[in-house]
């Protein structure tokens, strides 16, 4: 197992999946499923691949629009959570445990998309790898979306070294560390529930908007479109991360 396996696995544990759990209300997850049908330009019944899926959300979204959808993510909580939700509402959807980087299929998928601010803990090759994996489950002219609250454009300016959230009853405390060598944002996270306390630590690779899109085009795919936000308005200087669409070349 690779150490971003390892790190991946007992980060996403405990307090910080029932946070992103009740983070995420249905108003918003429609809008990010609205958005990712309209930018994947998905045909009726197409094979979607959502990677690091966390509670399924998306996946639940884009089945019950008639969409064939395969869920991947590492963590086993968030996996069991996404199992009983689908279950629930009688939706077919495949789950698979995997790390992000372990994409099996060769030319599989209509589309593709990873959400939610998803790739912390992978380092420059990391990244890569994982791109090239998405590339090649992709089936030609497939599209693949990809957010990521790491850019240099959007991250620096505004950029604080501490503060606290509260997300349903759990009180969430950010410290954030740049360091300029590395390129990355090291960051530890507290976590406080009715007196009860987790700690975790993780970072993110920090890319400028051209260093990122560059990436994707190295990895096989062709033009990479950049939005601002699923709420797709132009990517700029200042705005609150990258929302990236790339077709598979």
């Amino acid at each position: 197992m690779s150490a971003q396996s390892s790190w991946a696995q007992s980060f996403f544990t405990g307090m910080f999946v029932d946070l992103w759990l009740q983070a995420m209300g249905e108003p918003h997850t429609r809008l990010e499923v609205d958005s990712l049908e309209k930018v994947l330009r998905l045909p009726a019944g197409a094979k979607v691949l959502d990677v690091a899926c966390g509670g399924g959300r998306h996946c639940m979204g884009l089945a019950e629009r008639g969409y064939q959808l395969t869920g991947l993510d590492i963590s086993t909580e968030f996996l069991a959570v996404a199992r009983s939700r689908a279950a629930e509402r009688q939706l077919p959807i495949t789950w698979e445990q995997r790390p992000m980087q372990d994409l099996p299929w060769q030319a599989e998928f209509d589309g593709a998309y990873c959400v939610g601010n998803s790739l912390g803990g992978l380092d420059d090759d990391a990244t890569a790898a994982f791109f090239q994996a998405v590339a090649r489950a992709l089936k030609p002219g497939g599209r693949f979306a990809v957010d990521n609250g790491a850019i240099a454009e959007c991250l620096l300016p505004t950029l604080k070294e501490r503060f606290w959230v509260p997300v349903g009853d759990i009180l969430f405390l950010i410290q954030n560390r740049y360091d300029h060598v590395q390129g990355r944002l090291e960051m530890d996270f507290t976590f406080i529930r009715e007196g009860r306390v987790e700690k975790k630590s993780g970072f993110q690779q920090v890319y400028t908007y051209r260093a990122f899109c560059r990436m994707l085009t190295e990895a096989g795919f062709g033009s990479v479109e950049g939005y601002g936000s699923a709420e797709l308005e132009a990517f700029r200087l200042g705005c609150r991360g990258l929302f990236a669409v790339a077709t598979r070349g």
